[in-house]
């Protein structure tokens, strides 16, 4: 992620702190984005076009507070939001989507489970 600039730098390092010092995660980098974990990986942040990051939860679908914020797409566990400046970061919302999130990671093992 040392090839960031602009945007994409500042909200990475603006999240990257906001996980590891108030929320007490982990960063490891993995496929060159960093992924935040305490037991397993709980979320990541991706860059996007247009100097834009995208946080994504990865055991998304098992929370039950994204529903107004987060975004699947087209994908089946992971949903994120899309972010473009630090101010329009919505904290409030975010901590307590990754409380739940960190209290999944804490009480629920993962299993992924293929569909045939």
């Amino acid at each position: 992620m040392n090839n960031l600039e602009g945007q994409q730098k500042i909200l990475t390092r603006f999240l990257h702190e906001w996980l590891c010092n108030t929320h007490n995660l982990q960063a490891k980098s993995r496929y060159n984005i960093p992924f935040f974990y305490l037991n397993t990986w709980i979320c990541y942040i991706n860059p996007i076009k247009k100097d834009g990051v995208e946080f994504n939860f990865i055991r998304a679908r098992e929370l039950s507070l994204h529903d107004d914020v987060l975004d699947f797409k087209s994908r089946v566990m992971v949903a994120g939001i899309c972010l473009y400046e630090v101010t329009e970061i919505p904290l409030v919302r975010l901590g307590e989507i990754l409380q739940e999130a960190i209290i999944l990671d804490e009480t629920t093992p993962y299993t992924f489970k293929k569909t045939k």
